[in-house]
């Protein structure tokens, strides 16, 4: 499946993207545990999107690295479309 091809409210797999940018990674607090989240961007041929990362997730993937998604979470925020792994989901580097 193609950047192009996502739908929101729906899973996805995305063979190759490759992060083009990674953003700052934001703390914050939800029922009284702490979290950690962060935005990157991803594109392919087709366009780009949005991928965040949750957690221990945001070691794992570094700007310049190619990635594949399966099972992800697909969603519309913004006007944007954004791409999580989801609860199925899982990041591979390639």
């Amino acid at each position: 499946m193609k950047i192009s091809e996502l739908q929101p409210n729906s899973n996805a797999t995305l063979d190759k993207v490759e992060v083009v940018e990674k953003g700052e990674v934001r703390e914050f607090m939800k029922f009284d545990r702490p979290g950690r989240v962060c935005n990157l961007k991803i594109k392919d041929s087709s366009g780009e999107a949005q991928l965040t990362l949750w957690n221990e997730e945001i070691e794992s993937v570094d700007e310049g690295d190619n990635i594949r998604i399966t099972d992800g979470w697909v969603k519309e925020w913004n006007g944007k479309i954004q791409v999580s792994r989801g609860k199925k989901g899982t990041i591979e580097k390639l």
